[in-house]
């Protein structure tokens, strides 16, 4: 397997400036969505098979809130409209994957904080079945946690990332572990997953989105990066880098798109205007992939890019 190299920090300003010199996305696409009485729809998987359907999830609210929920999507006649039966759940930012022939979705569960009063803590949920119809909750991330994700690896153990914040993470790194099977995934062995070092300057933070399990083995990871500007706004872009699950080793983040490169549109709030939450990648065989992400907050859309982790699979064959 080839040797990741991780070379000295950067910050989300130097990171751009790197990506301002490749190949720019292109095609930028508005999803579009019906069905789910105005509210907007943002922070989205990729689309994800179940029972011969190709299904987006997505977070639904009002613009005016973060009361959330996460409905399943097929697309009809050019728009994204809910599926007929599926389950609903009280919860942002799903994810999805599957392990060992099961469907897993994640999410984020809000609830009333238990130390400040009139704010809100947090918490990633994990649901698994054999379908979206059969989907029942088996286990819960630390409170506080959010970018909770979990992969099937090659071998059939378990990748699981992890984004402590506080004293162990400051504002959100990152950080893996591994598993046997899903009855593994405790409190325990999430709070005390290493963190991968040197990614994040202590004034910013990122988090992982979605993990591909790549032909050689390793663990191409799309995430953000995020930071606040001069005047408090919020800055996240999307971002990729490549782990080995059994050294530990990984590559430096590279930044895949920024809020310029997709179609201009509202914001939540004036400060998340710069704001692309990574939410899937869709490898192609041409070499390049589609990225779904919310956007401000408000919005989801795609756009095409060069596809970020074939070069580390090229590698091995050269």
């Amino acid at each position: 397997m080839i040797k990741l190299i991780k070379n000295d920090l950067k910050t989300c300003d130097v990171l751009v400036d790197e990506f301002k010199q490749t190949i720019q996305p292109t095609n930028p696409e508005k999803l579009l969505f019906s069905g789910v009485d105005g509210r907007d729809v943002y922070n989205i998987t990729a689309p994800f098979l179940d029972e011969g359907d190709f299904i987006i999830a997505g977070r639904v609210e009002e613009r005016d809130s973060e009361d959330s929920q996460v409905y399943f999507f097929v697309e009809h006649n050019g728009r994204w409209i809910p599926r007929e039966g599926a389950p609903i759940f009280d919860l942002q930012d799903p994810f999805v994957t599957r392990i060992d022939g099961e469907l897993v979705l994640g999410g984020v569960e809000t609830f009333p904080s238990p130390t400040i009063e009139g704010a809100l803590g947090w918490r990633t949920i994990f649901y698994k079945g054999k379908s979206l119809a059969s989907l029942k909750r088996f286990a819960q991330g630390p409170d506080g946690m959010k970018d909770l994700r979990l992969v099937e690896l090659q071998n059939g153990s378990i990748g699981v990332l992890t984004r402590p914040q506080g004293k162990k993470g400051g504002k959100g790194k990152i950080g893996f572990s591994k598993i046997s099977s899903l009855d593994q995934l405790t409190l325990e062995v999430i709070e005390v997953a290493p963190l991968l070092t040197g990614q994040f300057k202590d004034e910013e933070w990122g988090g992982g989105n979605e993990m591909h399990v790549l032909s050689n083995g390793l663990l191409g990871i799309l995430g953000h990066i995020a930071s606040f500007d001069k005047v408090g706004k919020r800055k996240y872009f999307p971002m990729v880098f490549v782990l080995n699950p059994e050294t530990l080793e990984y590559s430096d983040l590279q930044i895949i798109a920024l809020r310029s490169n997709f179609i201009d549109g509202p914001a939540k709030r004036t400060d998340l205007v710069d704001v692309v939450f990574s939410g899937g990648l869709v490898r192609k065989s041409n070499g390049t992939a589609v990225l779904y992400a919310g956007i401000s907050d408000v919005e989801a859309q795609t756009v095409t890019i060069q596809d970020p982790f074939i070069q580390y699979e090229n590698e091995e064959n050269k």
